[in-house]
């Protein structure tokens, strides 16, 4: 899967004559390869560079583009630069939010003189909100990995385990399920733990009557998966039971507003305002949800400042929470594509109240 016709039409609209690629995603996601390479894309072609250890995997793998071998003499730098001066490239996008100051320093130095570097960041994650049936494929395909893990994981878990051991045992469920790689280290937070959002997993032992928040997600074909859910080792007390439920309804209001075409803050007041009325509004401490793809967070966010419409093709994550310092805490996150009649709840593991 690659996507190099979508971003050469893109070029003459952001008045560019080429569009420089160098991140790990951007590079995947232009030409469906990682090879730590650079992809430089025309209106009327594509140059894709990369070295001895992945070439005979690009030459396999990557169509639509020329594949050419760097070696120590001729880097990717002096590749690009005698393909742009070959073809004429006079302004040539980059992706500036993913280089450094010290990268772009050497780019200028290496292209003076024969193009003008243009901040181009925007043409590329324009695209990318949007998914297409293959990169939703992908992502169904990592969900149901996420879902067969946690269905697994409940029968695993016993009090006497410790948060580390429920993480490690995540990992091998997704990993045999098929799954390329975690896409973010697993949060197992038992008890208290479960205050801090992105507590990560310790010695501590799983207990009777704590709550056990597990958030977790994989990588297939390239594309992620995130989902989190609490269980209740053993019996949960009235107060547990009565903040899971209200986060379970703030879900569901967020959920049932999730649409393309209105703005990441529509859809975060929509889950916020239950929290609010429920009196827990000052323990809910982020938003509501992150876009994700090729990243585990990418743009746009559903937040309170999030200004930006949601396209179609949106995938987005649905997650509010309730963190009661030094107590415990509860979050729901299941992934939505959205489409103007509503969303596709992608995550199908239970969302009821599961007591162990």
């Amino acid at each position: 899967m690659n996507h190099l016709k979508q971003i050469a039409a893109k070029l003459a609209e952001y008045d560019l004559d080429a569009m420089l690629i160098v991140s790990e995603p951007g590079e995947r996601y232009a030409v469906g390869f990682q090879g730590e390479g650079y992809v430089l894309v025309t209106k009327t072609g594509t140059h894709y560079s990369t070295d001895g250890r992945y070439i005979e995997a690009a030459q396999k793998q990557v169509t639509g583009a020329e594949v050419a071998l760097v070696s120590r003499e001729r880097g990717h730098l002096a590749l690009a630069r005698d393909y742009i001066q070959a073809h004429g490239l006079k302004r040539v996008g980059f992706e500036s939010g993913a280089v450094s100051v010290e990268q772009h320093r050497r780019w200028q130095e290496s292209f003076s003189g024969v193009c003008q570097l243009i901040p181009a960041q925007r043409l590329l994650n324009g695209l990318r909100v949007s998914k297409d049936s293959q990169e939703l494929s992908a992502m169904r395909q990592a969900q149901k990995i996420t879902d067969a893990a946690f269905g697994e994981i409940l029968n695993y878990i016993r009090p006497g385990l410790t948060e580390q051991e429920v993480a490690a045992r995540l990992v091998y469920e997704m990993l045999r399920r098929g799954a390329r790689k975690v896409s973010f280290d697993p949060i197992v937070a038992a008890g208290a733990n479960g205050s801090m959002p992105h507590a990560v997993p310790g010695e501590t032992v799983l207990e009777s009557g704590m709550f056990v928040t597990m958030d977790f997600g994989c990588i297939y074909d390239g594309y992620c998966s995130d989902m989190t859910r609490p269980v209740a080792v053993g019996q949960p007390t009235e107060e547990m039971e009565r903040v899971y439920a209200t986060v379970l309804e703030a879900q569901k209001a967020g959920i049932a507003a999730a649409r393309a075409g209105i703005t990441g803050r529509e859809l975060d007041q929509a889950a916020r305002r239950v929290i609010e009325e429920a009196g827990y509004g000052e323990f809910f401490t982020h938003s509501f949800g992150h876009s994700l793809g090729l990243e585990i967070h990418e743009a746009p966010n559903a937040s309170p400042s999030g200004l930006d419409v949601l396209p179609v093709g949106t995938v987005i994550s649905a997650e509010p929470g309730i963190y009661l310092p030094g107590r415990f805490g509860v979050r729901i996150e299941d992934v939505l594509v959205l489409d103007e009649q509503g969303c596709e709840d992608l995550t199908q593991a239970p969302k009821n109240l599961i007591v162990l």
